[in-house]
């Protein structure tokens, strides 16, 4: 069989409004960070993000973080697409907590993977429904920063 392959698809620069503290629930912790735009840059997909959306996390009792969002874009020529990316970050203890208070610490130093499934109804796009997609990010001040590929 023929190993997968990927495919840089583009960089999903998304910003985000404060946390929303739900409180601890059935599985952990748990919070709203809503979505509000962003820009979409790459080789297979260009746009910004819409203002709609959020990431849905739980946050475990050892610290990582399950990612769970759902939002959209809107790509450079009109084409709505939906994006659904759910996975986890975790990382020491030290390097969490800096970026819980907002810090920009190394991507390298935490991990932060995301596998990911596309939607659109524009033909143009067609192409997004029909691949599966991971992620690799980085936590900024405001913002979240994902390479996205497409695993071909």
């Amino acid at each position: 069989m023929r190993l997968p392959q990927l495919e840089h698809v583009c960089t999903l620069d998304v910003k985000l409004d404060p946390i929303k503290e739900i409180g601890h629930g059935r599985a952990g912790t748990r919070r709203i960070i809503p979505i509000i735009g962003g820009a979409v840059t790459g080789p297979k997909l260009q746009g910004h993000i819409l203002n709609v959306g959020a990431d849905w996390q739980t946050i475990f009792a050892d610290g990582t973080a399950e990612l769970d969002t759902r939002y959209a874009m809107e790509t450079h020529d009109g084409a709505v697409i939906e994006i659904i990316n759910y996975g986890f970050r975790h990382g020491p203890p030290d390097i969490i907590a800096a970026l819980a208070e907002g810090k920009t610490v190394d991507p390298v130093s935490y991990y932060m993977r995301t596998h990911a499934r596309l939607e659109t109804g524009d033909p143009r796009y067609a192409w997004v429904n029909r691949l599966l997609f991971i992620g690799t990010g980085t936590r900024l001040e405001s913002s979240v920063k994902v390479e996205l590929f497409s695993i071909l």
